[in-house]
């Protein structure tokens, strides 16, 4: 096991425990928020903002241990692509379901009629 210097050690904490903090951010707003939209905004936005400074934290870490390592890049660029498309097909999903919304949930829809399956 290679010690590393206490700066490198300092700023690799820091980024992981940054993205600790926004994971549990997120996992606390996916807990007590009132609804589904807004329980999927939390989870999206803080939890890969999460991730991503774990993985920052661990390039740091593995480039001084062990030379340049960008395999966790392919794990940042993934989850970078897919969380966004995921959490738009979740809400359009739920605007088809029409699940019910909190009192402090706007929705911006002209006509949300419009997009409805219901039988008048």
């Amino acid at each position: 096991m290679t010690d590393l210097p206490v700066w490198a050690d300092w700023v690799i904490s820091f980024f992981i425990i940054l993205g600790a903090s926004f994971a549990f951010i997120g996992s606390l707003g996916l807990l007590r928020l009132p609804d589904f939209m807004a329980r999927l905004h939390a989870p999206t936005k803080n939890t890969t903002l999460g991730v991503g400074g774990v993985i920052i934290g661990s390039i740091l870490y593995f480039s001084m241990t062990d030379g340049l390592s960008l395999h966790e890049l392919l794990i940042a660029i993934f989850l970078f692509l897919t969380a966004p498309i995921s959490a738009h097909l979740l809400a359009k999903a739920g605007l088809h379901l029409e699940l019910e919304l909190s009192e402090n949930t706007r929705d911006f829809r002209t006509k949300p009629e419009q997009y409805s399956d219901k039988d008048d």
